[in-house]
Formats: C-alpha cells, structure tokens, sequence
C-alpha cells in the first residue's frame, strides 16, 4: 500500500528510511509546539491560560493538517508549522489592534485571524489559478541556485547562533556564538551569564558532540545518522544536567498533563473569527497588512520549496520541482487550517531540509511528520524534553550541506554572483526567506536593465522586483 501511494521504489526510498526521516525532520522543529503559544500570547501560559492551550492545540493540528496533506497530495518530504518570523509579526499586529480598537488581546487576536483567513484564500485561487506556480518559474535560474546555500547559512545561524537560548538571573536569552564564543574571555563570559553560564556550556559540548557523532555516523553510512545524532546529543545534555547542574531532566513529566484542552480551544481560537473587530482596523490597514502577509509568505514557501527540493536533487534540468502546484495548494490548505484552529500563518519549514538529509524523498516523510504532531496534542510533554542543543546539532549538519550547492552558482557571471552574496547574507541576518530572495530579485533586475540585457528579464520578474521595492520602502 505504502508503495503504491508514495511510489518509494520509483524514488530510491524505502519505508524505514521515510519513517526515520519524517521523526527527524519532527525532532528539529518540535520547538514550535511550544514556542509558538508562547510568541502569539506573550509568554501567557500563566496570564491567559485559555488562550494559551488554544494556540497550542491550534499549532498541532494545523502543522498536522498541512504536513499530512502534502504527503498525500503532493508526495513531497515537507512539513509545515506556523513559520517563524511570521507568527512574531502576528503577535506584533495583534498588539497594535488592541492600541488601535480598545479591544481585549482575546478579541484582538481573533480579529486578526480573519487577515490569516483571507491570505489562505487568496494563496488557494492563487494556486489553483497557477499563478503562485508562476512567479517560481519567474525567479531567474542564477537567483534560483543560490535560494538553498543560502538556507544552508540561515540553518547555521540558528543552530549556533539563536536555536539554544540560556536564562539566568542576569536575564537572557544567551546565545551560543554571541555570548559564549563571543566573549572576550571565559571569565567575562561567566560574569555575564551568572547561574546561566553552567547550562551554556552543557548546550554548547552537547551541541558539538551531537554534531560530530551525526558526521561520523553519515560517513560510516549509518543510516539515520542525524536522527541517532540528535539522540545521542539529547542524552549527553540529560545526564549532564542530572550529573552536573543537579537538575531531574524529566521533572516536567511529573506534573504535566496529557490531557488536551478541547475546551479552551472551542471558546478561544476554533474558527473565533472577530469580523467585527477585524473592520475596526480600517481597509487600508487591512490590506496592506494581508499583502504583508501574502508576499512574505509566498517567498519563504517559494524558498523552501526550491532549496530544500535542490538539496534533494528533486529539480529538473530546467530547475524547476515536480508536483509545485500541489506543493503550494498544501501550503494554502495549511494557512486556511491555521486560521481555523487558532494560530498564525502556516508555512513550509525550512527544518524540512533536515528530514530530507536524512533520506526522505516522498510523502511517506511528510505523513510520519504530520503523525507525530497528532501525537504530540497528547504526548507534548514528552515532546518538550528534546534538548535545544541536540536540535542545533542537526540544524548545522544539514546547513553545512545545504552551502555546499554553491558549486553550482556561476560565480564569473556577476549577474549570478551578486544577487546569490546578498541573498547569503540576508537571509541568515533578516531572518526571512522571502525578503533575502526580494533583494537577490532587484539586484538581478537592476543589473540586467544597466548593462544593457533588460530583454532578459521576463516580465513577471520586474512585477516582483517592483513588489518588494514597494515593500520594503514604500508600504508602510
């Protein structure tokens, strides 16, 4: 059964390494079940613990809904959740609403999801119109190339830079590369850090450790050796807190619930949409944020999709994926379940890129993904003692491959070399996807139109230059 739906033959897979795959891909984004109610209520488990069980239920069963059907309509490796980046600027807009209306943060938040509903609908005629398919055949091949280096350095950014945050009475986040690395010295660093400063470097032995059992393991051709790397690094951190910081890892299973909060969904977040509330903001706010919403949405999906497929060596000679379209109609299908349920903006996760490096190529990934999030609506403790260290430890890894594809960048075409450099370094710094391909955009645009071969450019391609020029100095 699982060969006729998935075609694993006909994609070099088999059953066991889709499977390792998609708890791979899992393990390195469960930080989102998590992280996301906390972002969307400003760290409210406590001050609206209503609200808070809402977003985490909503979080669950969106990335769920979304994962699953793209392994099914789309037969790709990818998974979805709220995307970073998006759901801060959500909880941003929902602040300003209840500046601008005098509404309660509940009321407000359920106005803005009405602005997630109409970006799933335009994103669904969009995709089934073709037209989202279009605008990723008008991204130039050269810009095309440098989209997954380019998330390679993004991974690396995170996974040493801002995946693993340490708290101390001195405050916090701490960083790995800003803060402990960074430091001057060891002593500075301590200083700095207080209590923290113990954790650090548990998180930053455990970071490296896991990172180098997943290299040996992969050169050993072990199979599943980022997932048995994680593992690894996981149970150094547990017994390093257990032997050296003096703490119970899994204290937090002893008082935690396993019981989902059904209720508090149903009166906060399952389909609450605040018309109402979402007019008092005014039309052109309106609109300017769910074109907001729209372009960053569409380019960090578009960018996924691209870099993580060429990793996987799922394009074709032209560049182009397979299934696109049914690959986006998922992605809309995510957004519109994330409205419905209760969260922010639903998207492709770069993260995907870890289960595909550990040999997913099929749906069968994506379902085993989507499963375990089902799972976690009553096993989220559990879920919520994977390490953020053991996590960096992947994220690396699979950013340092993911680098690797600037072999194929034409770097004596400038035409290639500068759009591809600025992209390399937007995306780890901004943070977003989309905004570094809307640079890598203009600046081939502008290059091509002042040396004279603006017939190059097709015409889409100046619309979208012309977008982000909008977005990013004009829009406000």
């Amino acid at each position: 059964m699982l060969e006729k739906i998935f075609k694993l033959k006909e994609n070099n897979t088999t059953a066991r390494t889709e499977i390792i795959a998609g708890l791979t891909t899992f393990m390195t984004m469960a930080y989102i079940i998590a992280l996301n109610p906390n972002l969307l209520t400003g760290f409210g488990k406590d001050t609206m613990p209503e609200l808070w069980n809402g977003v985490f239920l909503a979080t669950c069963i969106a990335s769920a809904i979304g994962t699953i059907v793209m392994a099914f309509l789309a037969n790709k490796p990818f998974a979805m959740a709220p995307g970073m980046g998006l759901n801060s600027f959500f909880a941003v807009v929902v602040t300003n609403i209840v500046a601008l209306t005098g509404m309660t943060y509940v009321a407000s938040f359920q106005a803005a999801l009405c602005i997630v509903l109409v970006e799933g609908i335009v994103f669904l005629i969009l995709s089934v119109l073709n037209i989202r398919e279009k605008i990723v055949d008008a991204i130039p091949l050269g810009v095309r190339l440098g989209i997954a280096p380019a998330i390679g350095l993004m991974l690396l950014n995170i996974g040493v830079g801002s995946n693993a945050g340490i708290y101390s009475e001195n405050g916090g986040p701490f960083y790995a590369m800003r803060d402990f690395f960074g430091a001057l010295t060891p002593s500075l660093a301590k200083t700095n850090m207080g209590s923290g400063y113990s954790a650090m470097v548990l998180s930053v032995v455990t970071m490296f450790v896991g990172l180098f059992a997943i290299v040996v393991l992969a050169q050993r051709g072990v199979k599943g050796a980022v997932l048995l790397g994680m593992l690894i690094a996981s149970i150094i951190y547990w017994a390093g807190e257990a032997i050296f910081l003096g703490t119970n890892p899994f204290a937090s299973l002893a008082t935690a619930s396993f019981v989902p909060a059904f209720g508090d969904m149903a009166s906060t977040t399952l389909f609450k949409f605040n018309f109402q509330g979402f007019a008092q903001i005014g039309w052109f706010t309106a609109i300017t944020l769910i074109v907001t919403f729209c372009i960053i949405d569409m380019f960090d999906t578009i960018g996924t999709l691209v870099g993580t497929a060429s990793r996987a060596g799922m394009l074709d000679k032209d560049g182009k994926m397979p299934n696109m379209k049914q690959a986006l109609l998922s992605d809309a299908v995510g957004t519109l379940a994330g409205s419905v349920t209760g969260t922010s903006t639903v998207t492709t996760f770069v993260e995907s890129a870890s289960g595909v490096e550990a040999g997913g190529r099929t749906g069968l990934t994506a379902l085993t993904t989507g499963i375990m999030f089902l799972a976690c609506i009553f096993i989220a403790p559990i879920a919520g003692i994977i390490p953020a260290a053991a996590t960096s430890s992947a994220l690396i890894y699979v950013g340092v491959l993911m680098v690797a594809g600037l072999k194929n960048v034409d770097f004596d075409d400038i035409c290639q070399a500068l759009p591809v450099a600025l992209m390399m370094i937007a995306m780890p710094i901004s943070g977003s996807i989309g905004h570094a391909i809307g640079i890598g955009l203009i600046t081939y645009t502008v290059i091509k139109v002042f040396t004279g071969k603006a017939k190059d450019v097709s015409v889409l391609t100046y619309v979208l230059s012309l977008i982000f020029l909008l977005k990013f100095f004009i829009v406000a």
